[in-house]
């Protein structure tokens, strides 16, 4: 019998999925799985919780309590003390912790997302099944995006809070934000979160673990910026420029624009150093640099 040169067209089945409609299909339920991970791990609610509450404690209960003692606090008066934590301030008490302490409790709840995957041993048992590893990278991106964006409107919620009822304790005057300071503040801390949590996210992933990951994180956040910023840029010309392109300057920097040119600036690593445009594409630029990475490591190593 001669064979057929012809070759057959099949016709997908009546209702069969597309290939686009199953990638959708499945980023929605690797979103679902990471979200239902982060919320029913401990560790999530320890490092979410810590952040709005060191903010508050130094941005709005430390003042607070030296002004209802008459005392001044890093050389401010009292009176002073009880304005910075007035409901006009919103936007800067609810930044001010994030490119210091707040940007290491967010890069170390990224490594935990990605680096915990290869000490489980689980994230070759989750490719075996199907999914392209972009599509599980861009999961956990979305997962981690959505938990950063609900910890910045809490954080936005308490401190307005606190700072309501400073102001009606105090007999004090409540002015808020303008819609647009809101808008802008909350896109700006979702930045600083995202930048945060996006290069834990490439250290788990580089280092396959998370211990390692976070202890240089922890480290390049609270000792080695502040030594570039604090101590080598007033010596070395050459570390005062580098200084601008340093992801925690540049989040400080976001935060100061933010807060507006009258406010008073008192919390470590928060400094105008440069504008705050600026530092919003900086960050934007290191949020897309260290995600590429992220991808990049994922789709050209092994697994194991």
């Amino acid at each position: 019998r001669p064979m057929s040169t012809a070759t057959e067209t099949r016709t997908p089945e009546r209702g069969a999925p597309s290939a686009r409609t199953r990638t959708v299909g499945s980023l929605g339920a690797i979103v679902s799985a990471e979200l239902l991970k982060l919320l029913r791990r401990p560790a999530t609610w320890v490092l979410l919780g810590l952040w709005p509450a060191l903010q508050l404690v130094f941005s709005s209960l430390i003042p607070y309590v030296s002004y209802r003692r008459g005392t001044s606090y890093e050389g401010s008066p009292p009176e002073a003390l009880l304005a910075s934590t007035l409901p006009d301030r919103l936007v800067e008490n609810t930044l001010s912790g994030l490119p210091l302490f707040g940007g290491a409790l967010l890069l170390t709840l990224g490594a935990l997302l990605a680096g915990s995957e290869y000490g489980w041993g689980t994230l070759k048992t989750l490719l075996g099944q199907g999914p392209r590893r972009l599509t599980v990278l861009a999961g956990q991106l979305l997962a981690l995006l959505v938990v950063l964006a609900a910890a910045v409107l809490l954080s936005f919620l308490l401190t307005a809070l606190v700072s309501w009822t400073i102001a009606t304790g105090s007999s004090a005057t409540v002015d808020w934000p303008s819609a647009g300071q809101l808008v802008r503040g909350f896109g700006g801390g979702l930045l600083i979160a995202a930048t945060w949590g996006a290069l834990g996210m490439l250290l788990g992933t580089a280092l396959r673990s998370t211990a390692l990951p976070i202890g240089l994180g922890l480290v390049w956040v609270l000792a080695v910026e502040n030594l570039i910023v604090n101590v080598a840029a007033p010596l070395l010309g050459a570390f005062d420029a580098a200084q601008a392109a340093l992801p925690g300057v540049n989040a400080g920097s976001l935060v100061a624009a933010l807060a507006g040119d009258d406010a008073e600036l008192r919390t470590p690593g928060v400094a105008a150093i440069v504008d705050g445009g600026q530092a919003a594409w900086v960050l934007a630029g290191f949020l897309v640099v260290f995600t590429a990475l992220t991808g990049l490591l994922l789709t050209r190593r092994d697994v194991v």
